[in-house]
């Protein structure tokens, strides 16, 4: 029994040092985290230098981080309207829908992609289509079909 309470003992002590750890390294990476340190207009300006996937990854570094970047929908914006130039319609659409611009990008990027492709002329020599690469290829509704069938027929 007396060993027991020891041995209780000896883990309430060592759960309290690695509390004490802990407390230690979160206030060695606030000291360290620029988000929370610097004034918020400065520390968009250097997240708005970053393009989407930079952007992505500073987002999951951690939460201050990835508060700062949810949060501040500016930061989407300009990468909105590089996928507007490919998906216009879609991109007006969801603003009129009142979605945000992270939203709005998340919605659109990968469908943008695909939609460029198509209409580069990308397939246009595809013949059947299991000749279509299924990795990149994204679902599309019948206007965007329609744009595509219509710059086929262009070419």
């Amino acid at each position: 029994m007396h060993k027991n309470s020891k041995r209780n003992s000896n883990s309430r002590v060592s759960h309290t040092e690695v509390n004490s750890v802990d407390a230690e390294k979160e206030k060695n990476e606030s000291e360290n985290n620029f988000v929370e340190l610097l004034p918020q207009e400065l520390t968009f300006k250097i997240f708005s230098q970053l393009d989407i996937r930079s952007l992505c990854r500073a987002s999951l570094t951690c939460r201050s981080w990835n508060y700062a970047i949810r949060n501040s929908d500016s930061l989407w914006k300009p990468h909105c309207m590089t996928v507007r130039a490919v998906c216009r319609r879609e991109i007006d659409d969801d603003l009129e829908s009142g979605y945000s611009w992270r939203v709005i990008l998340l919605r659109n990027y990968q469908k943008s992609k695909v939609k460029h492709e198509w209409l580069s002329g990308r397939y246009s020599n595809i013949c059947s289509p299991i000749s279509l690469p299924e990795k990149t290829m994204y679902p599309m509704d019948a206007d965007t079909w329609g744009e595509i069938l219509e710059a086929e027929l262009e070419r």
